[in-house]
């Protein structure tokens, strides 16, 4: 007659059998349906994680067309905004993260005059570290910087200036920018505006090729629905010249 096995034992093959499933790395589940049912579904446990699931998250991705230039010109003036949008979008993600963490920190800090001190330590350190490089833009990447900026901050520059500083401050400096042909006020509009579209598609093919590193946009607009106007408001627009 063979003994019963001790709880030892019982307890030890459990584990075993718990630690069987999780180094698999999938495991197939019955779910309890109706009598005559004959629908299964599977579960999978991912490495690093306890939680089976049905379906496994992944990262969406923007299935970008094939570049296609009417002429020779058109093909150069987007390789032209392409280097100088790359030049200067880390710049606005710099800017965007920098007030994200300057909001928060400001959260903390009770005293009004301890976030005037904060605030004015911040604004020297981006001062002192990146005027020098800011000064070397040229019009055209300027301007587009302060479009980046809107975009990834979902405020214009002037407003950022206006809020972080005072508002005789940011009209001397959008004086100041006007000179040189530059709006703080600016906004990034891909809708209406077919450069900035052709900086949204110049950015997304860029974060795609780990080119630059992605940040969220601030703005509300799908990028998808954008190309397709786009596309189509070219195509009108060539089908009128030819006519």
């Amino acid at each position: 007659m063979i003994s019963a096995q001790k709880p030892e034992m019982k307890m030890l093959k459990k584990k075993l059998l718990y630690l069987i499933i999780l180094v698999s790395g999938t495991v197939f589940a019955q779910e309890r349906i109706p009598e005559g049912d004959t629908i299964h579904k599977e579960y999978m446990i991912i490495e690093g994680d306890s939680i089976p699931r049905e379906f496994i998250d992944l990262e969406e991705v923007l299935l970008l067309e094939k570049l296609r230039f009417d002429n020779e010109t058109e093909r150069r003036r987007y390789l032209i905004l392409r280097h100088k949008t790359h030049k200067v979008y880390p710049y606005a993600k710099l800017a965007s993260e920098r007030l994200v963490e300057l909001n928060s920190r400001l959260d903390l800090i009770k005293g009004r005059r301890d976030q005037k001190r904060y605030t004015k330590i911040v604004q020297n350190y981006i001062e002192e570290q990146f005027s020098a490089e800011l000064k070397k833009l040229t019009r055209t990447e300027g301007q587009i910087l302060v479009k980046l900026i809107h975009r990834q901050t979902g405020n214009t520059a002037f407003d950022l200036i206006k809020d972080l500083k005072s508002g005789w401050r940011a009209f001397w400096y959008n004086t100041t920018a006007s000179m040189f042909d530059i709006s703080l006020k600016k906004e990034f509009d891909p809708e209406t505006d077919q450069e900035d579209y052709l900086i949204e598609d110049i950015l997304q093919r860029a974060f795609q090729a780990n080119k630059l590193e992605k940040q969220p946009t601030a703005l509300d607009f799908d990028f998808l629905e954008l190309t397709d106007k786009w596309k189509t408001t070219r195509k009108s627009g060539s089908n009128s010249k030819a006519g």
